[in-house]
């Protein structure tokens, strides 16, 4: 009862908030998405959409409820912050706002880039022809399913969750002298939740075509790279610097990158 009083509900507050809005701005793109896909002349129950909206904030949120809570109370434990969410709860200025927002802004537009890259150098001209209508889906939708589910609900999860409960496991035995997790349990946290990042991408994908090892290697790699990135950033800069770096890798991605790649696929078809 004594951690549960003096527990800072308002930070709480403040993420569940940002990734219940992230869960909503993946909706639109969901649902473009299953009408490209081979579900959409499956029939099933008719649910209004307002009723769909209020399951998943539902389900949702006790999930996000659950794994914010875990996340924060462990990140003290073993020293993973977030300097500007903790000042603005706590009703102060956020300092060193360079040092938080400039490495995610970076870092983000630099895994973007790679990423684009290496979709176009040797995944896109054998990515079954079922994934191909997702690079048609409105600007908007992609947006904001990357830039706030991916930025919000997605970091909220891996980073502030599941890497700091990795963390906070291994640093059980892999300890520094302050009892503080060593740099070996950080990293291999990292790389394992990059590495769950990447295979969490398959169910979505499975929605589109048959799961192919290809597709397993490409979710691996292309996630793989940006869970790693976003995971340094948490441990290093901060949450809002991973949270931010996704935002940014994925404005790259969505925009420019879309771009390149369905020019790509139109030249290949003429």
């Amino acid at each position: 009862m004594t951690l549960l009083k003096k527990f800072n509900w308002k930070a709480f507050l403040i993420l569940l908030a940002a990734g219940l809005l992230g869960v909503v701005a993946l909706l639109p793109y969901v649902v473009d998405l299953l009408r490209s896909s081979n579900l959409r002349d499956t029939p099933g129950p008719q649910m209004s959409l307002v009723f769909v909206v209020l399951l998943t904030l539902l389900q949702n949120g006790l999930l996000l409820s659950a794994t914010i809570l875990i996340g924060m109370i462990l990140s003290e434990r073993v020293g993973l912050r977030m300097p500007l969410i903790r000042a603005i709860a706590g009703g102060q200025r956020p300092v060193n706002l360079k040092a938080v927002l400039v490495p995610g802004v970076v870092v983000g537009a630099a895994v973007g880039t790679v990423l684009v890259t290496i979709e176009a150098v040797f995944f896109l001209k054998r990515l079954p022809a079922a994934m191909l209508p997702s690079f048609y889906i409105s600007l908007w939708k992609r947006l904001l399913a990357g830039v706030l589910y991916g930025g919000f609900t997605e970091e909220l999860v891996m980073r502030l969750f599941l890497v700091t409960l990795l963390a906070w496991l291994l640093g059980k035995r892999w300890k520094t002298s302050d009892g503080r997790p060593s740099p070996g349990a950080f990293w291999t946290a990292i790389i394992l939740v990059a590495i769950l990042f990447g295979l969490g991408h398959l169910p979505a994908t499975s929605v589109m075509t048959p799961i192919t090892r290809l597709l397993v290697v490409r979710a691996l790699v292309l996630n793989g790279i940006a869970g790693i990135a976003f995971g340094y950033l948490y441990w290093k800069r901060g949450l809002e610097s991973a949270m931010l770096a996704h935002m940014s890798a994925h404005l790259v991605m969505q925009v420019p990158g879309v771009m390149l790649l369905k020019t790509m696929l139109t030249a290949a078809g003429s």
